[in-house]
């Protein structure tokens, strides 16, 4: 992949395919194709078959998904598994019927056991039972990992995986309902910060779940690199290494946000899986490192969030 060649990048106003889109631009990349929800349906196989059909590109970074936090994947699992199976299955068949020299597919480390081994490797997959809490996403991303591997097994389509950590930055959703716990944190405690002494912030759970957090344009980076040297089918773990408790995370959010009033741990809420960190050694074997630290990357993701976000 060149800076002359046509890369469409599906799902470019989200979190992640947006940062993928800054990245290419930054490295001089114009010939990029897009394709606005409002225009394109995804889920709709036509939709996906003319777009590709017409725009004829060359490279592919699968970066559409219907995502969400614990509340979102345990209301709406049908959609869940529905709209991811749908996107993902159109795209992939219609990059490898059109001509697509290379497609990325991006899932999540939701797709490994929630007693996986920590940190957890990529021969992890399908080791033992799911997080019930996203267990339909789960199964959604695990169906496009195994597609990609199909249809280079059967086709000799050159489709690789990457599976992130938890991921945060520009144009994440910060809503309450349907959010991550890292957006939730800082709409919540900024949200806050004009209340008066006797509010109280309630977070889910107790806090001691520990999490790993990369941010995007350090998966944007990873991304690039895995589509230029990455040509195996098994996935590729793509996080930090290093994990911390919900409960400093929300230390740390508190300081950078600045609020002084109280907050409380609701236990009757889920925790989730207890510990999720993933093992890097692969994807670092590439040359490929996170630039960015956590704290670093709170403060700039709260400027982001309260220049583009807050009313």
């Amino acid at each position: 992949m060149d800076s002359n060649s046509k890369v469409f990048v599906a799902g470019h106003k989200g979190l992640v395919g947006s940062a993928i889109l800054r990245n290419l631009q930054s490295k001089g990349y114009k010939n990029l194709v897009t394709a606005n929800k409002d225009d394109y349906d995804l889920r709709h196989t036509s939709t996906v078959n003319n777009l590709f059909s017409h725009a004829k590109p060359d490279y592919v970074f699968l970066a559409a998904a219907k995502v969400g936090g614990i509340l979102a994947n345990r209301d709406h699992p049908a959609d869940f598994i529905y709209d991811n199976l749908m996107i993902q299955t159109n795209i992939i068949d219609a990059a490898y019927r059109n001509g697509v020299k290379k497609l990325l597919f991006l899932g999540s480390s939701c797709i490994y056991p929630k007693m996986a081994k920590q940190p957890i490797t990529e021969d992890q997959l399908l080791a033992g039972h799911l997080e019930p809490s996203n267990d339909a996403y789960a199964i959604a991303k695990i169906a496009g990992i195994r597609m990609c591997r199909a249809y280079r097994q059967q086709y000799g389509f050159n489709a690789i995986s990457l599976m992130p950590t938890n991921l945060y930055g520009p144009n994440d959703n910060f809503d309450h309902n349907s959010s991550h716990v890292l957006p939730a944190l800082i709409s919540k405690f900024h949200g806050s910060l004009e209340k008066s002494k006797h509010w109280v912030v309630k977070l889910w759970g107790d806090g001691s779940p520990k999490r790993e957090f990369l941010h995007v344009d350090d998966l944007a980076e990873a991304c690039y690199t895995c589509m230029q040297d990455y040509e195996e089918e098994e996935h590729i773990n793509v996080g930090t290494g290093e994990d911390v408790t919900i409960k400093e995370l929300a230390e740390t959010i508190v300081d950078v946000v600045g609020y002084k009033n109280y907050y409380e741990w609701d236990t009757s809420k889920p925790n989730g899986t207890p510990r999720k960190v993933l093992n890097v050694d692969k994807i670092k074997s590439l040359g490929w490192e996170p630039k960015i630290s956590l704290r670093d990357g709170i403060e700039s993701t709260y400027e982001w969030y309260k220049e583009n976000v807050v009313i």
